[in-house]
């Protein structure tokens, strides 16, 4: 074996043996340029987001890389927990080399991964958490490809306000950031717009991990709701808390319009998990793929092709992410830090997700702002039926439904 190769492999084992892993896509021999990805593989859209990252890579460097040098992908496991994600963080930037962060999933982590980031003066563009504090701390160094978690639900409330026009809503979350910043967004809607707040009902995610324990759970909390139903019971959660919900509401015969605020109820597991009681029920969602933005329906059709699902926002929100970093990369006149945030600075481009430009506005610094839209369970699949204009099916009002007075 030659000395380099022997040094190559050396490499390899001190990366893997500190919780790193790698992937690069084949181009010429070049020194390699390397982002990493804070990620873990506990998360229920993991799958989806490493392979849309593994997608845009090889576009990517199928395409000449990084002005000629390729780029690597090194990976380091957040555990959806504080003290790993920023360990991942500072693994990923001393030991891995990166000369910047893409990625970062759940909202209760990623905050603190942020103010790491930004601490060692690393460029870090999120594509999925969330929480609104995320873009709000004055951290030169983050910026956001997917809307704060109070801009999930703008088209779904355009949705309710001119279509449905409830005059009563339940309000249920899990206490999580995300949960949080949702259902306080909804809140003030309602407040807003005059309808009633019938009960507010936060819940903790780790007494739902299981069906069984979970379902006990949901149904005291929910008892309320049985004597009194709303029009419209709103819930902000992930996959399986999700499906939970919606059986167990249907199992007590709430009659209300079921709404989701994204999270976990646009994927095609929430429908498989849910099954009939999933049926009518609305989501907002950041995407479609009959979006009218260049190569939406591309990597729609490329993704449910090779992985034989199909993806939602969180996967094209990932693979959209990379093709940013990389085209900053592209523009910037070195990889010093300051020289990549000029680029993403002058951002000003469309992907897959929609266009992106990093602004201030209100709070938030360093924000992509898109549109959200509006899915509905229509016979066991997911179709948008809001705005208008984009819509692929008209509104379904749920048999039996019915304002109150």
């Amino acid at each position: 074996m030659s000395h380099r190769c022997t040094h190559v492999g050396i490499g390899m084992v001190v990366l893997l043996v500190m919780g790193l892993s790698v992937y690069s896509s084949p181009v010429p021999a070049a020194d390699p340029l390397i982002v990493g990805i804070p990620h873990s593989e506990s998360y229920t859209y993991a799958t989806m987001m490493r392979q849309s990252f593994d997608m845009a890579l090889t576009k990517i460097n199928k395409e000449g890389g990084i002005n000629g040098r390729p780029l690597k992908l090194v990976y380091a496991d957040d555990r959806g927990e504080r003290d790993a994600g920023e360990a991942a963080v500072r693994q990923l930037v001393s030991t891995g080399g990166a000369v910047m962060l893409v990625g970062a999933y759940q909202s209760s982590n990623t905050v603190y991964m942020g103010r790491v980031a930004n601490a060692m003066k690393t460029p870090f563009l999120v594509c999925t958490a969330a929480d609104d504090r995320i873009t709000q701390r004055k951290w030169r160094y983050v910026y956001r490809l997917n809307p704060p978690a109070s801009d999930y639900a703008k088209g779904l409330e355009d949705f309710l306000k001119n279509r449905v026009k409830p005059r009563s809503m339940a309000i249920v979350y899990e206490n999580s950031p995300y949960g949080t910043g949702g259902a306080m967004q909804m809140m003030w809607f309602c407040r807003e717009n005059d309808i009633e707040i019938r009960a507010i009902i936060p819940y903790h995610k780790e007494r739902a991990r299981t069906e069984r324990v979970g379902a006990s759970y949901f149904q005291r909390l929910l008892a309320p709701l049985k004597e009194n139903p709303p029009d419209v019971v709103y819930m902000v959660s992930y996959l399986a808390d999700g499906a939970l919900l919606v059986k167990s509401l249907k199992q007590f015969g709430v009659n209300a319009l079921l709404c989701g605020g994204a999270g976990g109820f646009t994927h095609q597991k929430f429908i498989d998990k849910a099954g009939a009681a999933g049926e009518y029920l609305l989501t907002a969602t950041l995407w479609c793929p009959g979006l009218p933005y260049p190569g939406a329906g591309d990597y729609y059709d490329r993704y449910r092709e090779t992985y034989g699902v199909a993806p939602d926002y969180h996967g094209v929100e990932a693979y959209s992410a990379l093709l940013v970093a990389a085209d900053a990369l592209r523009r910037a006149a070195s990889t010093k830090p300051e020289d990549v945030l000029a680029a993403l600075d002058n951002t000003d481009t469309t992907t897959p997700f929609g266009p992106v430009s990093f602004n201030d506005y209100g709070k938030f610094e360093r924000q992509n702002r898109v549109p959200t839209m509006v899915l509905q369970v229509i016979d066991g699949k997911f179709d948008c039926v809001w705005p208008r204009d984009l819509s692929t099916a008209a509104f379904q009002m749920p048999p039996g439904w019915r304002r109150s007075p």
